[in-house]
This record gives structure tokens, C-alpha cells and sequence, in this order.
């Protein structure tokens, strides 16, 4: 039996946002050659975005790119009407965009110099973006009684070895969230669960991050490496595929066993 048949993820049509680049150009990349319709979401890169589609159809999957801002219900409403009116329906959704952060240890702002608004900006992002996605996309998945979300959040809720409060704050709150909504839908067959990836490099994100940090986070890492973009992808996969039928409300943790539970 080949890969793409026990997957079987071919003609399936995956909404992946924020993936015009890094980690969710891997994911993109990965369901396109799985034969997956792979519908790539992004914010402003129009080149990064088409840039990814075409590395989807040159792996074999249909792909085509939807600007829009998740942060925004009515962009959100707008994207997946038209995706639904294009390839009918939504089978998976891979909530990946966030807001811009930046993972430099030294530069990072301690307790007291973030305000509320921080915590609410990086809320807005993480849980807020999933919200609205999770609104525009489920009632076709209930229609269909079946459906499959993966939200990426971060090692970090687990082991803040940085506290970057307000970002791993708000990744907390998705996992709570996605739980929450896994609990719900069970009984509708729709699936609801969490790739918690450690830092992942090189990304637009951890190009900050100091060679010298990286290497002691290597050392204390079982696999002695840091997450690729490609390292996230195969979990993505793998959740939202029927080889994890029977699993929602879990996640995942992808970062070389730093993490073990």
C-alpha cells in the first residue's frame, strides 16, 4: 500500500494559514504531496504565497493562494465561502498563523515591562485567529460529520525555558481552547488537536535567536538538533489524516524530546 493511499489525504482539501512561509510553507508542502488540495492562507507576501503554490503543484497537489487577515471575522467568512464555492468542501484546517513574534532571549521584555495589551495582542493571535477560522469552517464540517484541526502551539506552555509570557500565555489558552472545542465535536466526528513544536530554525521568527543560546538548547536536547519546518509537517499530517481516527484533544510535542511527557 503507498503512503498516500494509508493516508489518505489525496483530494482532501486542507486550509493551512500563515503559509507563505516557514513552518506553514512545510506543512503546505507536505499535505501537496500527499496528493492533498492545499489551500495556502496568508497576510501581506503575495510572492512568498505564490511562491508556495507553486511548490504544491510542482508536488503534485492542487494549491492555490487567499490573502487574508484571520485576525478578521469578515476576511475569515470571505475566504472560506470561497474556498467551499471552489472545491466544495473543507476537510482539514491547520490553524498556523500567529503574530509576529520575536524569540530572542536577550531581547525578550520581562514581566514588568509588558502591559495588558501585550497579553491581549498575542490572545488576539493565537486563540482569537483559531476563533475565527474554527466559526467560518465548522458548519460544513458538521453538515459532513467530519472534519480534522490542528493548531499549532509551542513547548513552551509545558517548559517555559525562555518565559516569553505573552506569547506562551496565549498558546496556552489554544490548547484550552482546542481541547474544549475536541470535547464538543467528538460526538459529531469532527477531531480538534495540537502540534506543540520547540523552536524551529531558521524561521522569520528565530532569526534573532543567538547562535549561542541555540547551542545550549541543542545540548539539552536528547536529539542534539533543532526543529526544522519539515520536522513539524509529518505530525501535522498525521492528526489530521485517518491514521489518528481515534485521537482529539491531544498535542502533540515535536521538539526532540526537550519535552517528555
Amino acid at each position: 500500500m503507498s503512503q498516500s493511499s494509508s493516508m489518505g489525504l489525496h483530494g482532501k482539501v486542507v486550509l493551512v494559514t500563515g503559509a507563505s512561509r516557514g513552518i506553514g510553507a512545510a506543512i503546505a508542502l507536505a499535505f501537496a504531496r500527499e496528493g492533498a488540495t492545499v489551500v495556502v492562507n496568508y497576510l501581506s507576501n503575495d510572492a512568498a504565497a505564490q511562491q508556495t503554490v507553486a511548490a504544491c503543484q510542482a508536488a503534485g497537489g492542487d494549491a492555490w493562494a487567499v490573502k487574508a487577515d484571520v485576525g478578521n471575522a469578515t476576511e475569515v467568512q470571505t475566504m472560506v465561502d470561497s474556498i467551499v464555492s471552489e472545491a466544495g468542501c473543507i476537510d482539514m484546517v491547520v490553524n498556523n498563523a500567529f503574530k509576529p513574534y520575536t524569540f530572542d532571549p536577550e531581547q525578550r521584555r520581562r514581566f514588568d515591562d509588558l502591559e495588558w495589551s501585550d497579553y491581549q495582542s498575542q490572545f488576539d493571535g493565537a486563540v482569537g485567529a483559531a476563533f475565527n477560522v474554527c466559526r467560518a469552517v465548522l458548519p460544513q464540517m458538521r453538515q459532513r460529520a467530519r472534519g480534522s484541526i490542528v493548531n499549532i502551539v509551542s513547548n513552551l506552555v509545558e517548559n517555559p525555558v525562555v518565559p516569553y509570557h505573552d506569547y506562551t500565555t496565549a498558546k496556552a489558552s489554544l490548547v484550552g481552547f482546542s481541547r474544549n472545542l475536541a470535547s464538543e465535536l467528538g460526538p459529531v466526528g469532527i477531531r480538534v488537536n495540537c502540534v506543540a513544536p520547540g523552536l524551529v530554525y531558521p524561521t522569520q521568527g528565530s532569526q534573532g535567536t543567538k547562535e549561542a543560546f541555540r547551542e545550549s538548547l541543542m545540548a539539552a536536547t536528547p536529539m542534539r538538533r533543532l526543529a526544522s519546518p519539515e520536522d513539524v509537517a509529518g505530525p501535522v499530517l498525521f492528526l489530521a489524516s485517518d491514521l489518528s481516527g481515534f485521537m482529539t484533544g491531544q498535542v502533540l510535542l515535536v521538539d526532540g524530546g526537550l519535552v517528555m511527557r
